[in-house]
């Protein structure tokens, strides 16, 4: 799932351009039976063009919350965020990439380093994971990640508390932690993902198709049971604690993560409804 990693590297800052695309994103109003209130509001992290994230019901929902729940709050700091994946990335006993992927697969990972211009031998100081990372971005703009929502999030909430559920460091930490028959799958999954032509992740996102997210979920390296693990169910149970606890100390957060963090019955409005919220879909 080249794009959810995507999601996953984007350091960049969210910057001006060209007029915003209209969107229609989703949006859930979390009730606890103590009156508690909370927001759930699905970002993407990357896209082509700027979009136009504000609608009235987000924005109306952003103002009613007493503090911003993120993934990583530092996004505005590239050299910190690109240090921390230098630091956890360095592992100079790595054989060049094309020995770390099946065979059937090196042709369409020299494409892939030929587009990023990149080297069979540029990685052999770098963990797989990283370099899987480094690759699932291979001539992508650096414009694309400028235009993520969750940066605009951040710059939009003001004097509020910007909290973070993950922070790049334990973000990053969970790709290094993976054994490495795991990261290898990983880069795999990067290769022939980069390889398939596969539909825009941006519009699914600006029409709200929560349906065609949730599939997403269900591909590439998502699809491997114990990378699904590790980066999917395992990060939104910790998130869905999270949220849980602010609430019964009576926060009202907005919580603004990847779309795909929202999708399917083990996405985080689900987990909060198996823990007694009443979760409504209200965009």
């Amino acid at each position: 799932m080249r794009k959810t990693i995507v999601l996953l590297a984007a350091l960049a800052l969210f910057a001006c351009g060209p007029k915003p695309q209209p969107a229609d994103p989703a949006l859930w109003r979390v009730e606890g039976p103590n009156g508690q209130t909370a927001w759930l509001f699905g970002t993407i992290h990357s896209a082509k063009s700027p979009l136009q994230w504000q609608t009235a019901k987000v924005r109306t929902a952003l103002e009613g919350s007493d503090s911003v729940m993120v993934e990583v709050a530092n996004l505005a700091d590239e050299k910190e965020v690109a240090a921390t994946f230098a630091r956890l990335a360095k592992n100079e006993e790595q054989p060049p990439l094309s020995q770390r992927i099946d065979p059937r697969r090196r042709p369409a990972l020299s494409a892939l380093l030929a587009k990023g211009g990149y080297a069979d031998g540029d990685f052999a100081a770098m963990d797989t994971w990283a370099a899987a990372l480094t690759l699932a971005q291979a001539g992508a703009r650096e414009d694309e990640a400028r235009n993520g929502v969750d940066r605009a999030v951040i710059a939009a909430a003001g004097n509020k508390p910007v909290v973070e559920l993950e922070g790049a460091a334990k973000q990053l930490g969970l790709f290094d932690s993976l054994p490495e028959r795991e990261q290898r799958d990983l880069l795999g999954a990067v290769v022939t993902e980069a390889a398939a032509a596969d539909g825009d992740l941006a519009e699914r996102w600006r029409q709200g198709d929560m349906a065609a997210i949730e599939r997403e979920t269900r591909k590439g390296l998502l699809a491997d049971p114990e990378l699904r693990a590790v980066l999917f169910v395992g990060r939104n149970r910790d998130w869905a604690g999270k949220i849980d606890s602010a609430m019964r100390e009576g926060k009202r957060p907005f919580v603004a993560v990847g779309a795909a963090h929202m999708a399917g019955p083990e996405g985080i409005p689900a987990m909060l409804a198996a823990k007694g919220y009443r979760v409504i879909r209200v965009e």
